[in-house]
């Protein structure tokens, strides 16, 4: 497989990634010489910094270059060895970056004030709970709850256990549609806030984090300040594509430093090719985008559904940031195969024991449907 050269840290972390592209290992071991390597650069040297900013970065940088490749789903699905489970214990605010952030995007948000690490902390009896990383974009808000102190529950359950924090905006309590709370895998002592969909709020406010934990009476109350300065794009460009009787039209394209969001509007019956014939047919539309260097990315959650399309979608989906804002956007609208008795998808990988492989690269030949394709400007 090679030797990593000793050059910068940023250096390396590409080398990384090379290696695990190229590899054709399995997932399961690439984790374990990933970790190996991680290791013989002393991990610990790396994060003491006096430059709080610059230490964020360096504590996510490693967890986001993994997530990033191996794929949210191979971490959240156990597909993880004993050494990096350890060693990702070690990385506060691993929930922000579950999302595919990329540790050259974690970097931007740092610098443009997105992301950051309040580190504020409240002690209720004997247990202590800090504010770790805290990120807002303007459509997504995160942060993490790290927690340390006496035992809440037993020694074989040391987890304290949460109740779903109150968020207030000015006073006001946090509106949405979608989002995730929960531990964080594999760090005993982190709990993660995660919003994803439905936020309405302003670009500056005070939000307000009340969290409860059993068996603690008080509830524990973090401040703080958040101002989003205009880093964000919205493009808005109302524009369709229809093949037959599928149309779709898309309403608005979202590029921050950390996550890319697209929402569209889809009526009528799917498009069907020759091979989405007879026993088979062609699943729900998905949507593959492109910027203008011809790096593809595709939904952070890619749902499936083993049944008929409907025939009427309202699509609002996360998507990785681009490494810089393109000047065009293109998307692919794509379908899969599946079979008519059950809406099995044709073509999927599965592992020596049968067993379905994690991941979108594995969910089997993509159908893309041509005369649907629309190049959007960001940029003039």
């Amino acid at each position: 497989m090679g030797q990593l050269p000793k050059q910068t840290e940023h250096t390396e972390l590409d080398a990384i990634e090379q290696i695990i592209r190229e590899s054709a290992l399995p997932k399961r071991e690439l984790s374990s010489y990933i970790m190996n390597k991680i290791g013989e650069h002393d991990m610990n040297r790396r994060t003491r910094t006096s430059n709080s900013k610059s230490s964020v970065f360096k504590k996510t940088a490693i967890a986001a270059s993994i997530a990033g490749v191996l794929g949210a789903g191979t971490i959240g699905a156990g597909f993880v060895s004993p050494v990096m489970a350890e060693t990702l214990k070690q990385i506060p605010g691993l929930g922000i970056i579950y999302e595919g952030t990329s540790h050259q995007a974690v970097e931007t948000a740092i610098a443009q004030g997105i992301l950051s690490e309040p580190g504020q902390s409240v002690t209720h009896d004997g247990i202590t709970l800090k504010l770790g990383n805290l990120l807002y974009d303007g459509t997504r808000l995160s942060f993490v709850l790290e927690h340390e102190g006496a035992e809440v529950n037993s020694p074989n359950d040391p987890r304290p256990k949460f109740e779903p924090p109150v968020l207030l905006a000015d006073g006001q309590e946090i509106k949405f549609s979608s989002g995730g709370f929960g531990d964080v895998p594999f760090h005993e002592n982190a709990y993660m806030v995660e919003l994803t969909h439905g936020l309405n709020l302003p670009d500056q406010f005070d939000l307000t984090i009340q969290a409860k934990i059993a068996k603690v009476n008080e509830t524990y109350e973090f401040k703080v300040p958040v101002k989003l300065d205009d880093n964000a794009l919205v493009v808005k460009p109302d524009i369709s594509k229809s093949d037959g009787s599928f149309s779709y039209t898309v309403k608005e394209l979202f590029v921050s430093p950390v996550s890319t969001r697209l929402i569209l509007d889809s009526q009528g019956e799917v498009p069907q090719s020759k091979e989405q014939s007879g026993d088979y047919s062609a699943s729900k539309v998905y949507y593959e985008i492109v910027d203008d260097q011809g790096n593809a990315f595709d939904p952070y959650r890619f749902g499936f559904f083993n049944s008929k399309p409907e025939t009427s979608y309202h699509v609002n989906e996360l998507y990785a940031p681009f490494a810089a804002t393109p000047k065009t956007v293109t998307i692919k609208p794509f379908t899969l195969t599946v079979k008519n008795d059950d809406f099995s998808i044709v073509g999927q990988k599965k592992d020596s024991k049968g067993n379905i492989l994690p991941g979108i690269e594995n969910l089997g030949e993509r159908t893309y449907l041509k005369d649907l394709k629309m190049t959007i400007p960001l940029q003039p």
